[in-house]
């Protein structure tokens, strides 16, 4: 019997040095060394990647999902370099990097759209999930996940599954969706810390309803609890919403060595768990960097991604 040759995927690659302008001051966590620990890890790889620059949206793009008095809001605090909470940092080249952020997800799919690629890995910064349509929290300016939702919308893409396994609950994205039937929102998060939401009654509302699906895991959660989440209820979720387009918030906080949260997950349990997220879908996905603060963890644990990408 002849053995199927399997395709190799053409995975995208989106990356700009505007994300390093964005200076979130001495100390804090969500730094410009966590990209710089990502492009010398996928280094081997960059030969393989389809490398697409992004570009700056505009401010029709950023309103598929903000109001015009939050998009405001950031302006002005990157032009006088100010915080918009004490977590979330703005100095003066913020908003370039955040409006280019959000233009990784739209150039991604267009590249998926156009045939150039099948699937994408956005390596960006700021992170997006936090960010609510009126309000900038948890380190994130825009929603760059939603955003990207709302784009892929416009281009055909009528049913949007978002996956989110950042070790934080993606309490923007699932307020942006809330009443949506068109956007199925599928978290896997540590319970009881930031953001406090996320608990599994929270479904959706509306329309919405049973279009939200959250998976706390208690802390020390390991490989095992992770991975039956996403060979157990994912499939049931992708089986009853049937997309047409996978979009993955990819926060590596969740791994062991992560100083921010307390799951046990490692490296080799965050490639499983990619695979499994890819297999069960034939569809084209795109990844959004989000959480993951070990710089060292955060450079292996995008590699390993990016090599499941690829089939």
């Amino acid at each position: 019997m002849e053995n199927k040759k399997i395709e190799k995927k053409r995975v995208g690659y989106i990356y700009d040095p505007i994300y390093l302008k964005h200076d979130t001051g001495l100390g804090h966590p969500e730094s410009v060394v966590r990209l710089l620990a990502i492009e010398s890890a996928v280094e081997p790889l960059k030969a393989s990647l389809v490398s697409i620059p992004p570009i700056a949206v505009s401010e029709s793009i950023l309103r598929l999902v903000h109001s015009q008095e939050h998009i405001d809001k950031v302006q002005e605090a990157s032009k006088s370099g100010t915080s918009l909470d004490p977590d979330t940092v703005c100095s003066q080249d913020s908003y370039a990097a955040a409006v280019t952020a959000v233009g990784a997800g739209v150039v991604a799919i267009d590249g998926i759209k156009k045939g150039l690629i099948d699937r994408a890995f956005c390596a960006v910064r700021p992170p997006g999930h936090h960010a609510t349509p009126t309000v900038a929290m948890g380190f994130c300016l825009f929603n760059n996940i939603a955003i990207a939702a709302r784009y892929a919308q416009t281009q055909g893409y009528k049913r949007v599954m978002i996956i989110d396994f950042d070790v934080h609950h993606g309490n923007g994205t699932q307020d942006t969706f809330w009443e949506d039937d068109t956007v199925y929102y599928f978290g896997s998060h540590q319970a009881f810390i930031f953001p406090g939401t996320g608990a599994e009654k929270e479904i959706g509302a509306g329309k919405g309803e049973g279009y939200t699906s959250n998976h706390p895991m208690m802390p020390d959660s390991g490989d095992g609890e992770l991975l039956e989440i996403y060979k157990e209820a994912l499939p049931k979720a992708l089986s009853f919403f049937k997309p047409d387009i996978l979009l993955v918030s990819a926060g590596y906080d969740l791994h062991e060595s992560d100083p921010l949260a307390s799951l046990n997950i490692t490296t080799e349990g965050i490639r499983q768990m990619v695979r499994v997220i890819l297999d069960q879908a034939d569809i084209p996905a795109v990844f959004f960097l989000e959480g993951g603060y070990d710089v060292t963890a955060l450079g292996k644990n995008v590699k390993v991604t990016l090599e499941e990408m690829f089939s």
